[in-house]
């Protein structure tokens, strides 16, 4: 390798124990010295703005946009993301090359020791339309508000008792070795959000060279089951205002997925499954499209089909 390879990064302790994580990939994978990759962290709009819901402020390109920049003016030569917060339509000059091994998809839940433990009109912090939804269909008596910040703000905000708890991504958690935080919450309570504890890196969709650098640390089945959530949510036209779930898992050779879209005070939800081929991409589109056509207007009125 003839220079350094940039990777870039937002600069939150998470993201950069992630990019870290896709430094030591690249090296193992090509034999590279430790001084062959180099992280740049690049402040986003989302790091910048922490008083308001992202859905207020432009959604979830808040957390991409500089980076993007950063990427197709060559200042970088990948950039590190967690998927989950990737907004679905992406540029067409930019491509998810590779992902790394799927974390655990769950949510913990901080400040009780379960759902249920928690009081009725019990304060949750929560910034996600998904778990306000999916919390508040479980116990229609607890309370949500809004809670910005990274991870150890946002611990630091229920430790202090401005709320009473919190839901963290177990995957993000466990990257910045807080396994002993919270309780993990079971997906058949609480379906995890489209892509959640992936880590995707993103190059320029015509660098070839970069993208097979790349595609020797990706993790096919995690590629593929992202991939599919994606597409779902891409064709639900899924917004920072939509309380969307899914997941998909390689089964038997083919993927066995579940998709859940609910109305704001979790009221009215459908979940529904099915199983196709790995790849196939239109099934989980079809399925999104198919779910939204018979949603009540409470859920319709949430999303954008396409």
């Amino acid at each position: 390798m003839q220079k350094q390879f940039t990777i870039g990064t937002r600069g939150s302790p998470l993201a950069l124990a992630q990019a870290r994580l896709v430094a030591a990939a690249l090296q193992e994978a090509h034999g590279w010295p430790g001084t062959s990759v180099r992280i740049a962290p690049i402040r986003t709009s989302g790091d910048r703005i922490q008083d308001r819901p992202l859905a207020e402020v432009g959604g979830k390109s808040l957390w991409t946009k500089e980076l993007d920049l950063a990427l197709l003016a060559g200042v970088t030569d990948c950039s590190v993301h967690s998927m989950k917060d990737v907004e679905s339509d992406r540029p067409a000059t930019l491509t998810i090359a590779a992902t790394l091994p799927r974390a655990d998809v769950r949510d913990r839940l901080i400040g009780a020791g379960s759902i249920e433990a928690l009081a009725d009109g019990a304060v949750v912090g929560t910034s996600s339309p998904r778990r306000a939804a999916q919390l508040r269909r479980l116990r229609p008596g607890l309370r949500t508000v809004s809670i910005r910040g990274n991870v150890e703000t946002r611990i630091a905000k229920c430790a202090a008792g401005e709320v009473d708890a919190t839901l963290l991504a177990a995957a993000g958690l466990d990257r910045l070795g807080r396994r002993e935080v919270g309780g993990a919450i079971d997906i058949a309570i609480m379906l995890p959000a489209p892509a959640q504890g992936a880590v995707g890196i993103e190059c320029r969709a015509d660098d070839a060279m970069t993208a097979a650098l790349l595609s020797a640390i990706d993790h096919h089945e995690t590629h593929a089951a992202v991939a599919a959530e994606r597409a779902f949510t891409l064709a639900l036209g899924g917004t920072c205002h939509s309380p969307v779930a899914a997941l998909a898992r390689i089964e038997g050779g083919e993927i066995f997925f579940v998709g859940q879209i609910l109305s704001e005070d979790g009221a009215d939800a459908m979940t529904e499954e099915t199983r196709f081929a790995v790849g196939d991409l239109e099934a989980p589109a079809m399925l999104g499209r198919a779910m939204i056509a018979r949603a009540p207007a409470s859920i319709r009125r949430l999303f954008e089909v396409r």
